[in-house]
């Protein structure tokens, strides 16, 4: 919507109401009761975890923790689970930093590990439509509702998380916050800043499902049909 377009329409909104138009003098409610800043508020980065895990019971989602030295051990046995070879990932310097990198590259013998390129375009999709796992990092995890944030850009599709058969999160310990609140926060003031945030931001609560269908949960309508979250300390 344009300026010029907005004006008029917020000029026509209060005229529906049946009064001027407000420009000045209108201050933000203050709330008795304001759940959103207060459900879990205070609790260390462990009680969130421990939160996230708990939850992850209520989405179907496979809940592992482990160390970064751990990592690789805890990474095989998943994709081995999930009888996982053909692998895709996003271009991330974490996967460097946490020695996922060099995990792919002891096992390149077993895992085919396609990592996204924004250069081969639409063909980054058809890989993702062939892959057993997807792998991404979470950059905010709401311990609330077991849901991860993964900010979608040239070198993170969002193909990642939705079209290969499993899905798993790692997650760095230090992302977790309590709820969406504090998501939105973050993205809202790190905006503020003028740091660079992508413009499309996914909220994955495990594996896909979908109860509109008389009432019953089914899992894995339209995407991954199972999914694993590593907590990493």
């Amino acid at each position: 919507m344009s300026i010029q377009n907005r004006e008029a329409f917020l000029d026509k909104l209060a005229s529906r109401l049946g009064r001027e138009r407000r420009t000045s003098g209108v201050e933000r409610p203050q709330w008795s009761v304001t759940p959103q800043d207060e459900v879990f508020k205070g609790m260390s980065q462990d009680e969130l975890v421990d939160v996230l895990e708990k939850h992850c019971k209520v989405i179907h989602t496979t809940f592992k923790r482990t160390d970064r030295d751990g990592l690789a051990k805890v990474l095989n046995e998943t994709l081995e689970a999930y009888e996982g070879k053909l692998i895709i990932t996003s271009k991330d310097a974490r996967y460097q930093e946490y020695g996922v990198t060099d995990f792919f590259e002891e096992q390149k013998e077993k895992l085919d590990v396609h990592v996204w390129d924004s250069a081969l375009g639409k063909e980054n999709q058809k890989i993702a439509e062939r892959a057993d796992v997807g792998i991404v990092f979470s950059d905010i995890t709401l311990a609330e509702s077991g849901t991860v944030t993964s900010f979608n850009t040239k070198d993170n599709g969002r193909s990642i998380s939705l079209l290969p058969r499993t899905f798993i999160a790692i997650i760095p310990k230090s992302t977790l916050v309590p709820r969406m609140t504090q998501a939105a926060r973050h993205i809202h003031q790190a905006q503020a800043n003028g740091e660079d945030v992508p413009s499309y931001v996914s909220f994955i609560t495990g594996p896909s499902n979908s109860a509109d269908i008389e009432m019953n949960l089914i899992v894995g309508v339209h995407g991954p049909v199972k999914a694993t979250y590593i907590v990493v300390d």
